[in-house]
């Protein structure tokens, strides 16, 4: 404790705030809108939103006074998007044992050091492209709700572009002020649905069935290995820390299985604002930015604790305002992870495959399509693959037969 108090400094502090702000700006979105469309109750809805925010307190506080890293845990923004087209057709017992079974083999994965591995055989392409397909629906859902109210819409759209090109860490919470400002002056926020009240965690047995854990859980380890903890662990990385992946990566599946019977859906390491607690804003030595992820944890523990509050703020708002900072807030990660799908040009087929029929909504044999894409993407990965070297070799005896000045 003195050695915090010692190292504590307000550029580390604002940074963990913002970063935390941020967070609650546009990933808590999705998460509502996979509560609405599952029609879960404001209870159930208030109790997921503790259990995220505990959670991410909590491993935030604890991995980062343990390493002297800025650690931010976050909940999981594509598995959150993931939800919104599983859950109306499963139950809440069911998804929770899906979120368990998912908890168990990322947890496995940390505390047998096999993450480095695992992402090595793993096609990047496929895996981006499952995300895309993922995030799709939300990067059109803000154009559709250009229908409903286009000023609305198209102010924040444009507060978005000038942000992101003048302050690009702030472009979401800065779409967040600017179209509540329009919805209160314009007489959209539904004021009456406020209130002020604590979270109260309500317990869900879990239930365990294929169709969950072939839906939800195995999609929720690819999205939360591939598209969270890889590009987490390569903002440590690339800001000097040495952090092991494993303890990060078990500790987190280990909180998600504590919390998921409360609605937890899945806990990892942030990114995109862990990249705010990280750099030379949060403090110029590098050994004392870690205080930024322990002020982050105990923002989110606050906020956690009043989740019966955020829960009313957020559906006092219009369905088109919430459309908006939801594709907006994920343009960077749909960007990435097209980009991802199509680096690599001999898996660019599997990719679109894979893309397509994730983005496509379909179901077969009661499996959804993030599952199907992840089999039809690997299965035309594979297939392709294996023609790969005899393509290889004739294209170098026809090479051998050009005259050497072509």
């Amino acid at each position: 404790m003195k050695t915090l108090i010692r190292d504590f400094s307000l550029s580390a502090t604002v940074a963990g705030f913002i970063a935390t702000v941020i967070s609650y700006a546009g990933p808590l979105v999705i998460v509502f809108q996979a509560a609405e469309a599952a029609q879960l109750s404001r209870e159930m809805v208030s109790s997921w939103v503790w259990a995220i925010s505990i959670g991410s307190a909590l491993l935030g506080i604890g991995l980062s006074l343990r390493y002297r890293v800025p650690v931010i845990i976050a909940w999981s923004a594509p598995g959150s998007a993931l939800l919104v087209a599983l859950l109306p057709g499963i139950s809440m017992p069911e998804a929770v044992g899906a979120y368990l079974v998912s908890s168990l083999i990322i947890f496995l994965v940390g505390v047998s050091g096999a993450f480095d591995r695992i992402i090595g055989k793993l096609p990047a392409a496929v895996a981006a492209a499952m995300l895309a397909g993922i995030l799709f629906s939300f990067g059109t859902g803000l154009f559709v709700s250009l229908q409903g109210k286009p000023w609305l819409v198209l102010a924040m759209s444009a507060t978005y572009l000038i942000c992101k090109r003048l302050m690009p860490r702030y472009a979401v919470l800065m779409v967040l002020l600017v179209g509540c400002t329009i919805a209160f002056f314009a007489g959209d926020l539904h004021r009456e649905a406020l209130v002020i009240g604590l979270a109260t965690p309500v317990w869900i047995t879990p239930a365990f069935s294929l169709s969950a854990t072939l839906n939800i859980a195995l999609p929720l380890v690819m999205v939360a290995l591939t598209g969270q903890f890889v590009p987490g662990m390569a903002v440590l990385r690339a800001s000097g820390y040495a952090t092991p992946s494993g303890p990060i990566i078990a500790g987190s599946a280990l909180g998600t299985a504590l919390l998921a019977p409360f609605g937890c859906h899945g806990l990892n390491l942030a990114a995109i604002t862990a990249a705010i607690c990280t750099g030379r804003e949060a403090h110029e030595d590098p050994g004392k930015r870690y205080v930024a992820g322990v002020v982050g944890g105990l923002c989110y523990l606050v906020l956690g604790i009043f989740g019966a509050t955020l829960v009313s703020l957020f559906a006092a708002f219009p369905k088109e305002l919430i459309a908006a900072l939801a594709g907006l807030a994920l343009f960077a990660a749909i960007a990435g992870a097209m980009a991802g799908a199509m680096a690599v040009p001999s898996d660019r087929e599997a990719a679109l495959v894979t893309f397509l029929t994730t983005a496509s909504g379909m179901s077969l044999l009661g499996l959804s399509a993030a599952f199907w894409g992840l089999i039809f993407g690997m299965v035309t990965h594979l297939l392709l693959s294996v023609h790969r070297p005899i393509a290889r070799r004739e294209n170098t005896a026809a090479k051998a037969l050009l005259p050497v000045d072509q």
